[in-house]
């Protein structure tokens, strides 16, 4: 699209005015948005795209792309329900710095996706807007909880689409919805509110449409106390290595990890198509090396628990009669939480450093890896109907085991789709990078995309 702006061959309102026909089409059945921003406002920013490409003035490379920005990323006047149907929806006054960076580069916003209770469910269930539909196959799960952004990305709604996450939910509707993702670097896009381990990235059917994003969106603000200072990435420079020359993986030192040691572990396909990747990346000169697990149970747990305790928070504040809006699997879940002592809640919060500090020390033992090659969940994606994976048992989180650890550590860790099942589901692979090298792993994810 920019190259088709840039060179007069395309115009910001007719492939907007495309792209709300793909949303027409789609919508209400996939059930995407939460808010649809109307057709008039939609078409009036892409003609002022249009209006700066005929005078030569640009707001940046991508003006007049489309986008879209999960509902809980700021959006001045439109209300944020975060999924659940028991609150009274915030209404920020101000736009996050990813909404205002968006408008900044003259991207149209097509509107704002859905995300299940409180974001915490890996599906696309959701007590405000009931269920979010797979446009792969509706007898799929979405993956969560940045559910609507995956499937406005697999769907055809524009290129470019806002996800956040705190443990998984960029990566894993992006591998069960076929995509590309990034979960980037810890502070590398700013958010209008910090909290360990959440970030915000990008969503896409192509890597190079991430790096187009994590163009318009990385860089400090000072809104966000955690944001990383500026530095100069030539975010679509994706063929370049260091040296100049074409980028390649030789020489590069990558761990392949596909015990995890806890939660649940994964199926003998996507293990599969795992270690069909380090294979490439060995065939191409890279040093493989395998990876013992280095976490167990007691971490996850404890997490788990830690959050259950946040939920219960936030749920204990509600009347009897708003409780029971929550959907019901959030809200047994977030009931564990009730009666924890105050030693138990520390006992559960230290269990995000000892992950840290674990991690850390894994990645420095392997002989600090350049890469990490791993699943992205468990299992492919599981029938729709379910909220989690594993349901039952007190296994909801145990799916989040390969995808946790990188929130905890802020390192960037990227998908991208690889295989499918024999009955067709996409099997995405994650690849995690160093601290701050978010632009080697989007490099290494474009090598290995179908």
């Amino acid at each position: 699209m920019a190259e088709g702006y840039a060179g007069g061959r395309l115009s910001p309102v007719e492939v907007a005015t495309d792209v709300l026909q793909v949303v027409e089409g789609g919508e209400p059945e996939l059930n995407a948005f939460w808010v649809r921003d109307e057709p008039e406002q939609v078409l009036a920013r892409a003609l002022a795209a249009q209006e700066r490409w005929a005078a030569g003035a640009p707001l940046s490379r991508w003006d007049g792309v489309p986008v879209t920005l999960k509902e809980n990323i700021a959006r001045a006047g439109v209300p944020m329900p975060a999924g659940c149907a028991a609150v009274d929806p915030v209404v920020p006054e101000v736009d996050s710095p990813v909404a205002r960076r968006c408008d900044e580069a003259g991207l149209v916003v097509l509107g704002s996706t859905t995300m299940p209770d409180w974001g915490m469910l890996s599906s696309g269930h959701s007590s405000r807007h009931g269920q979010t539909v797979s446009p792969l196959n509706p007898d799929w799960t979405t993956g969560g909880s940045s559910s609507g952004a995956g499937v406005a990305a697999a769907a055809g709604y524009g290129p470019l689409h806002v996800g956040t996450d705190i443990g998984g939910s960029i990566r894993l509707p992006a591998t069960w919805l076929g995509l590309a993702s990034l979960k980037p670097s810890a502070g590398r896009i700013p958010l209008n509110a910090p909290y360990l381990g959440r970030v915000a990235g990008p969503m896409a059917r192509r890597v190079e449409d991430l790096a187009a994003l994590m163009d318009v969106l990385s860089g400090p603000d000072p809104l966000d106390w955690t944001s990383l200072p500026a530095q100069d990435v030539a975010w679509t420079d994706l063929d370049v290595g260091a040296d100049g020359r074409s980028w390649s993986p030789h020489g590069l030192r990558v761990g392949v990890w596909t015990r995890a040691g806890y939660g649940v572990e994964p199926e003998p396909e996507v293990v599969a198509a795992t270690r069909a990747v380090a294979d490439r990346l060995a065939d191409e000169g890279a040093e493989v090396v395998e990876v013992a697990p280095w976490l167990d149970q007691g971490v996850l747990d404890g997490v788990n628990r830690f959050w259950q305790v946040r939920s219960w928070a936030d749920l204990s504040r509600l009347s009897p009669e708003r409780q029971a809006l929550v959907h019901p699997f959030v809200a047994e879940w977030a009931r564990q939480g009730e009666g924890l002592s105050g030693v138990d809640v520390m006992d559960a919060y230290h269990a995000f450093a000892d992950l840290q500090a674990r991690t850390v020390a894994a990645w420095a033992r392997e002989g600090d890896l350049d890469l990490l090659v791993s699943p992205v969940a468990p299992c492919p994606a599981y029938p729709a109907e379910l909220p989690m994976p594993y349901p039952e048992e007190g296994r909801g989180m145990w799916h989040i085991n390969f995808t946790l650890p990188w929130n905890m550590t802020g390192q960037p860790a990227g998908t991208v789709d690889v295989s499918r099942t024999d009955d067709g589901r996409p099997i995405g692979v994650q690849i995690v990078g160093r601290r701050f090298d978010d632009l080697g792993v989007l490099k290494a994810l474009r090598r290995h995309s179908r």
